[in-house]
């Protein structure tokens, strides 16, 4: 009697789990087999013509390609804000930087140890006439050896990159006509509430109008 209480627990669990559910076993196809279904024998079905993705219908062309016709525009598809040119900078920072340098003199950490090409700096005078729309078709489609940047880069980004080359362009071409009204020339250099290490950043103390404040 002991035996068979210990023996027929233990078979009733191995039997129970050498059994499958239907989930397991269901028809299907691996992606990209044969199959005699269609009469293409393809399993893999292509999409309803017409079918647009979720967010990629880009009914705004301009925003998506720089361009009005086949010309490169010269407008900004979006109001410029100051969080437009923190992002385009961060993102400048990121992938333009490295070649083009953080001036957009085109002198880069890459160029700088023997690549084949410097950049062309975005001061000269062709690059400063050059429309807006020009730069996105750039950043999209690559030029000379640079490649593009499409898959890397979000249209969105590559506009807020795009209003921070132009604020480069205009702050190593401004004149003291462009400097607002109580300026200090030059400007006060940041105040830091931590001077950070190796491993940290400074904390900078905000600009404000109260002593007491910054000393907070």
């Amino acid at each position: 009697m002991n035996f068979r209480r210990l023996v027929f627990p233990l078979l009733a669990i191995t039997l129970s789990t050498a059994c499958r559910n239907d989930m397991q076993v269901q028809p299907r196809q691996n992606p990209l087999s044969h199959s005699d279904f269609y009469s293409d024998q393809r399993s893999a079905r292509p999409p309803v013509e017409g079918t647009v993705a979720r967010g990629q219908l880009h009914e705004d062309t301009y925003f998506y390609t720089g361009k009005i016709g086949n010309n490169p525009g010269d407008v900004m598809p979006f109001p410029v804000t100051k969080e437009v040119l923190d992002r385009g900078r961060e993102r400048f920072n990121v992938f333009c930087a490295p070649c083009h340098s953080r001036l957009g003199d085109g002198n880069g950490f890459v160029p700088a140890r023997g690549f084949a090409r410097k950049p062309p700096s975005f001061h000269i005078a062709r690059l400063q006439k050059a429309p807006v729309g020009y730069f996105y078709g750039v950043i999209t489609e690559g030029f000379g050896i640079m490649p593009d940047y499409a898959s890397q880069i979000p249209s969105q980004d590559r506009w807020d990159i795009i209003a921070y080359v132009r604020a480069l362009q205009l702050s190593q071409n401004a004149t003291m006509a462009d400097v607002p009204a109580g300026q200090k020339i030059p400007s006060q250099p940041p105040k830091f509430r931590e001077p950070g290490s190796g491993a940290s950043l400074p904390v900078v103390v905000p600009n404000t109008n109260s002593k007491a404040e910054e000393e907070k």
